[in-house]
């Protein structure tokens, strides 16, 4: 896999899966562009990718504010003239039972999980359409397919259904245009979304999990790197499960 001279942008690329993933695409020569409500934080991970050798920026993104998403696309397309790659890895859980739930915590999950999302594709979508070439990877859950269950609840679950059906709708649209569009299904994985659960919470996830383990983060970057490399030149509207076989039936 090789991603030399290619314009990478990643949301959510301070922690977890999309740090994991952004030191990735830079160990691989990739110009990594990391999206984040935290400076400081994508600043820092920005020069360990140039430490490498690679090219890398670091922009205060806040995925819930369009503004915020094209202006940082803005500069982005302002410096290169092309994007090759989105990764949406931006994401919050909530764990709450439904009854409990609050309009807030509706309008929180789903501007994060699914509008950030729809911000970034359709800000990024029309320039992959002009160059006629373009990877999209968006960060989905296996609680999109099973309505939360195994982590996250109903409210999360449906965020990520959701980014199950706008990748397969962008699949469909960019086809003619040289975009592919993928998602992955991570189930759960070793990152802080899942750090403050007990231990009797970790042995039921496990247990649940025919692997008997958690995912690391560099399970699913590796999925993501797949995906969005010229490797995959003929998959397009793959929602992809990475859960060490949570979901068999």
């Amino acid at each position: 896999m090789d991603f030399t001279n290619k314009v990478i942008v990643i949301t959510g690329g301070c922690q977890g899966i999309g740090k994991e993933t952004a030191l990735e695409f830079g160990r691989l020569k990739g110009n990594v562009n990391i999206f984040d409500i935290n400076l400081k934080e994508a600043d820092k991970i920005s020069k360990e990718i140039c430490s490498h050798g690679a090219e890398s920026h670091a922009y205060q993104v806040d995925v819930t504010n369009r503004s915020s998403i094209s202006k940082a696309i803005k500069d982005v397309f302002s410096h290169y003239g092309r994007i090759d790659i989105l990764v949406n890895s931006a994401g919050i859980v909530n764990t709450k039972p439904f009854t409990d739930v609050t309009e807030n915590d509706w309008d929180q999950v789903m501007n994060v999980n699914l509008r950030g999302v729809f911000y970034t594709c359709h800000e990024i979508f029309p320039i992959m359409v002009r160059q006629k070439y373009g990877k999209i990877l968006n960060i989905a859950s296996i609680a999109g397919k099973k309505g939360g269950g195994f982590f996250g609840n109903t409210v999360y679950g449906a965020s990520k259904a959701g980014v199950i059906g706008l990748t397969k709708g962008l699949a469909r649209e960019g086809g003619p245009y040289g975009i592919h569009v993928n998602a992955i299904c991570p189930g759960p994985t070793d990152t802080g979304m899942i750090k403050d659960l007990n231990e009797s919470a970790r042995k039921t996830l496990i247990n649940n999990i025919p692997l008997r383990k958690f995912a690391k983060p560099r399970d699913i970057a590796n999925a993501i790197l797949f995906l969005t490399s010229d490797l995959a030149s003929h998959i397009s509207g793959e929602i992809t499960d990475v859960d060490g076989g949570a979901l068999l039936d």
